[in-house]
Formats: structure tokens, sequence, C-alpha cells
């Protein structure tokens, strides 16, 4: 049923937006009343999901040391942009890095690397000696798989630190890194999910990628490119994002997975906000600055699918929880096959589906990638 209620107006808040429109100001503005909702104070780490139940309450799931990471990411790119976290950012990196046993991946690595290059550059010898990050990779399963996101998590991490620090003993496994990356790249710019030589999985599994294998391989490459000067690393970055701009849906959507080999949609629902307001943003903001090229259209139309211009005509936010919910479902697999079917034959037209929903959940890292993408437009992404 169509959202009627009226939009929102632009809620006053004592950030610079630097020509941001009204949408994203507010969206920054609900995560800033949301995330203290989605932190456990004893625990010092932010929760997995605020989750609606079935009395209309919010109610805490568990805990998320990746979602409190990407979290603090943005949480800073609010203080640099001048105003005050709701959450004190530094006890919850030390919570972090007083056990790093819960580190059993290499995404996780790169993205404790990346919070540590972007907020406190001088922790980056101190944890990096404590786990040995540069023999831990052979011991994690997503490495030996060549999984995408994981690498991608892991470039960024590397080319943080090196922009930090600019000497980190580590320039050896950025290239690996890189060139692992690489390899998971299609014919059209498109990346599947893991390597598709290196395991059955990936000889099944691999050619398919979801849309977090496209942006976070975009804003790794886009600062991979800046760190080390290299051209080749922002040209397949911008192949990227060209693509999935291309196959961007009639009313913003940013699609959930893709082939690599065709460089075409695979399956388009579900379609997440995140995606919306805080992905897309973040990794086209970052390649538009290091290849000097604008994205903002992309940007707007994909942020417009969160205020209502979307399949259901709902509006996402919520503002009475300070959070955006999580995204639109297709209920049923028919639904789903029929929305692929349509995608491929009228790729440019709309269509209304019968049994879409919408997830009432929010996820802190949603969020955080909010606000790292638009707390503020001036700040270097």
């Amino acid at each position: 049923m169509r959202n009627t209620s009226k939009q929102h107006d632009c809620m006053t808040a004592p950030v610079d937006f630097g020509g941001t429109d009204c949408l994203a100001a507010e969206i920054v503005d609900l995560a800033r009343v949301g995330l203290p909702r989605m932190f456990n104070p004893e625990r010092q780490l932010f929760c997995h999901a605020l989750r609606r139940n079935t009395g209309g309450r919010l109610v805490q799931q568990g805990i998320s040391h990746r979602y409190t990471m990407m979290t603090l990411l943005g949480l800073h790119r609010l203080e640099a942009a001048g105003t005050p976290s709701p959450i004190a950012i530094e006890p919850v990196i030390d919570e972090l890095l007083r056990d790093l046993t819960w580190i059993t991946n290499v995404g996780d690595l790169g993205v404790l690397l990346w919070l540590c290059a972007v907020v406190d550059p001088d922790r980056i010898k101190k944890f990096s000696a404590k786990l040995d990050s540069k023999n831990a990779l052979v011991r994690y399963m997503d490495f030996r798989q060549r999984s995408t996101t994981e690498l991608a998590w892991l470039l960024t991490g590397l080319a943080h630190a090196r922009l930090a620090t600019s000497a980190t003993g580590m320039d050896a496994l950025a290239g690996m890194a890189y060139d692992l990356l690489r390899a998971n790249q299609g014919p059209r710019g498109i990346f599947g999910h893991l390597s598709a030589r290196d395991s059955w999985a990936g000889r099944i599994r691999g050619h398919i990628g979801s849309f977090a294998d496209q942006v976070y391989p975009i804003y790794a490459l886009a600062q991979f490119g800046k760190a080390f000067g290299d051209k080749d690393a922002i040209r397949r970055a911008r192949e990227c994002a060209e693509t999935i701009i291309r196959l961007q849906g009639p009313q913003g959507e940013w699609w959930w997975h893709y082939n690599a080999g065709l460089g075409l949609v695979n399956e388009p629902y579900p379609v997440y906000s995140v995606h919306q307001h805080g992905m897309a943003p973040m990794a086209l903001f970052a390649l538009g600055e290091a290849a000097g090229m604008d994205f903002s259209k992309a940007v707007d139309r994909g942020l417009r699918w969160i205020a209502s211009d979307n399949v259901l005509g709902f509006d996402m936010r919520y503002p009475a929880g300070g959070l955006v919910w999580r995204g639109i479902y297709l209920d049923s697999y028919w639904e789903r096959f029929q929305a692929l079917s349509h995608f491929l034959i009228l790729p440019g037209e709309k269509r209304t589906f019968r049994r879409p929903s919408v997830r009432y959940e929010c996820r802190p890292y949603e969020l955080g990638w909010a606000l790292y993408a638009f707390a503020s437009s001036r700040l270097k992404h």
C-alpha cells in the first residue's frame, strides 16, 4: 500500500553538508539519533541489528565487531565534520583491540586496519604486530577462496594505512591484495564473489557477485589508486562503476546480484536501503574524487528510492526510531523470477509486484555508512 504521509521536513543539524540535499542531511540526522539505540554500553560494542518485534518495540539483537568498526568510521567522519559523536569513539576502539581473537577472517582484519588508519594511525603498528598481519592471510578461509568483498576490505585498510603514514612496511601485501582482487573482475567491469579458479565453490558460485562485491572494490581501488598512484586501479574502479550505473533500476535501485561474465543483473531483489543511502554514495564519491568524475546523478536517484520513490511508494525513513528500514523484499521465489525476467526483457520500465514487503529492522553499519558518505561532502572520501 502506498505511503501517503507527507515528506519529512529537513531536520535542523549543526552539520555543514556543503550542498548535499535535504534528504541526505535528514538521513545523517536520523543516524545521530538512532545509533545510540543500537549501542550496548556494557559490551562497548554495537548490536547486530535493531528489529521491530510483534508488539512494535525496537529490540537489539546480538552484537557485531564488524558492524561496530564500520559504524565508528561513520561516527569519526561526523566528528571530523564538526559535530560530536553521540558515542565516544576511542573507548570502543580500545575494546576492539583488547582481545583480537574475534578476528577470524581477512575482511575483519582489513576493516580494523582501515579504522585505525583513519582514526588513530599510531595504533597500526601495535595491532599489526600483535596479530602478525603480514603472515595472517594464509590462515583465513576467505583469503584462500579469494573472496572479493573481504579482499576489498583488506586492500582498503592497506591503502588507508599508506595514505595515513606513507610507510607501513605492508606495501608488498597491498600489491598482493590488489592482484588477487583484480583477478576476480570480469570483462565488463563486474566482480564475481570468489575466485572462479581456486575452489569448487568458486567454480560454482564465483562468477555471481553481490552489490557489496561491486561497491567495496570500487572504494578499495579508488583508495589504492590514490595511495600508490596506480592509474590502472582507478580505471578498473571506473569500469565497475559505469556498469552498475548503466544497470541501475528505473527508480534508482541498486540491484542485488550481478553476473561477472555477462555484465548483467542476475537477481534484482531484495533492494537494500544501505545500498541506496550508504554504500553506493560512499564508493562513488571516493571514485569521483580519485578520478575527477561526477556521479551525483546516480547517487541522487538512489537516494530518492529511500523517500517513497520505490516499488511500494513507501518512505523507508522512521524518524521515531532514528533509523531507515533495511530494505524491500519479494516474498516468493516466483515473484523473484518474474522480477528478473521483467528486468531482462524490459529493463527501463517500472513494474508493480504483488507481494513485496519491507524488512522492519536496521543494522548499525547501515547508518554508519550513511554518515561516512554524507556527514560532510567537503571531506576527503
